[in-house]
């Protein structure tokens, strides 16, 4: 969850939304709070049905095998263009930090284009590795660099709020704008975005020790610590830069936190914030990694797509051919946002398919009793019915207007070709993911396998 999408997103808002101005961080609460509600449905979920594969897992045996299919193909579309995505974006951040340093040679080096293709991929194909040795390795890779971003990201908060804003009086003037109700629901839409990756860790399943305990814990441990490491980080960005100085150089090309803040510290503070935003973005890259491949090993486990899919490495038991496949597609990714020159196209596909995904898990919430009472008597998390109720309510209701939101921005009035909507491309996905599906079913028919009975227990450990 903690990634360099706060070092981003926050700031380069204002150009995407505009008129959200000093509304960013009530935008950001107001997007916490339907967070919270799908952090706690797949806490529900995931201390019933333990299971890699998480989303899928829960919606094809809570809801129906189709709901979670498309439930968690879109999921797996969308981090998969967000590895690509992110991956993309590590070259310019790398950059800033040979700028920071004064390293002006290095800097021109990596605004090649092709460097900037073949280092995001060689970056991608390292973590690649990285997934395929294990969970030990991977936890090896991924706690220090976990440290190493809450650190640096830790000189952003302090060196914000010690620098204390700096405002000519037309700016304190400009300030005093307030955003619309709307627009400050559309930009909820969109920081939505900063709260996903919770999810990551239902997709390990039955790798975790313990995991009916274990996950809703880490689930939410996850979405407290990252909604207060996120406020406090924006909020101090914010504190010592304008809105108005963020939307002005938001408007004039891409910036960020390291960018804003960087100007006015010292070197070393200055290349420390930058090197936070690198870090922070290559730590991304393996959790992605281990989600999107543990979707994909699920639906073959089911026989939703080639038996093959859930082939094992023999000695470090990790789903190899799910990990390549899944890299394959992020690495397209890569080539399209060079090719485009842009990135929040990827960001508002995820957007979209996330919101998707955790209307389902509420839904998945609500008819697991009646659909499937074996696994409901499993929950280990707010035990009430009238609780989970209540949670799967709101957070329908909630994430559902944050998704008519977000859609209804996506498809109004832009000067993006219709092809380049993110509502357009995900529903294009999404047939294309309909049809693999109904064809896999029918064949898994024709073969004697009953099907209903497949759907109705838990995949074997």
């Amino acid at each position: 969850m903690v990634g360099a999408g706060i070092y981003v997103v926050p700031f380069m808002i204002q150009r995407h939304v505009p008129g959200v101005g000093s509304g960013v961080l009530l935008a950001y609460l107001l997007a916490a709070v339907p967070a919270v509600l799908a952090g706690l449905a797949y806490a529900i979920l995931s201390s019933a049905m333990p299971r890699a594969g998480g989303s899928y897992v829960y919606a094809s045996r809570g809801l129906s095998p189709y709901l979670g299919f498309i439930a968690s193909f879109s999921q797996w579309f969308a981090l998969c263009i967000a590895i690509g995505v992110v991956s993309y974006l590590l070259t310019p951040f790398v950059r800033d930090v040979a700028v920071a340093a004064g390293a002006s040679g290095a800097a021109r080096w990596l605004d090649l284009a092709a460097v900037r293709l073949l280092l995001p991929l060689a970056v991608l194909w390292c973590f690649v590795g990285v997934n395929l040795r294990g969970l030990e390795t991977y936890q090896r890779v991924l706690l220090p660099l976990l440290g190493l971003t809450f650190l640096l990201g830790a000189v952003v908060i302090v060196a914000g709020f010690f620098l204390g804003p700096e405002a000519g009086p037309e700016v304190r003037e400009a300030a005093n704008v307030t955003p619309s109700a709307g627009t400050i629901a559309t930009a909820a839409a969109l920081l939505f975005s900063s709260f996903i990756g919770f999810d990551a860790i239902a997709q390990a399943g039955g790798e975790a020790r313990d995991p009916s305990r274990t996950l809703p814990l880490a689930i939410g441990l996850a979405i407290g610590i990252v909604a207060v490491f996120y406020a406090l980080f924006a909020g101090a960005v914010y504190h010592a830069v304008p809105w108005t100085v963020v939307r002005d150089e938001a408007l004039q090309h891409d910036t960020s936190a390291a960018a804003l803040l960087g100007a006015r510290l010292p070197g070393t503070l200055r290349v420390a914030v930058v090197a936070g935003a690198a870090v922070a973005l290559v730590k991304d890259l393996p959790a992605m990694l281990l989600g999107v491949s543990r979707l994909m090993f699920a639906w073959a486990e089911d026989g939703i797509v080639p038996r093959a899919v859930a082939s094992v490495h023999p000695r470090f038991h990790t789903p190899r051919v799910a990990i390549l496949l899944s890299a394959l597609v992020a690495s397209m990714g890569i080539v399209g946002c060079l090719l485009a020159g842009d990135f929040f196209l990827g960001v508002d596909i995820l957007v979209t398919s996330m919101l998707v995904n955790f209307l389902l898990m509420c839904g998945s919430v609500l008819a697991l009793p009646g659909r499937n009472p074996a696994l409901a008597r499993q929950i280990r998390v707010l035990r009430s019915p009238a609780a989970r109720r209540v949670v799967g309510i709101a957070g329908f209701l909630l994430l559902g207007v944050l998704l008519v939101v977000h859609t209804a921005r996506d498809l109004g009035p832009s000067p993006l070709p219709w092809y380049l909507r993110s509502t357009v491309v995900w529903l294009g996905v999404m047939a294309l993911g309909s049809a693999v599906f109904w064809r896999e079913v029918r064949g898994l028919a024709r073969r004697g396998v009953d099907v209903e009975a497949l759907f109705a227990a838990l995949p074997p450990e």
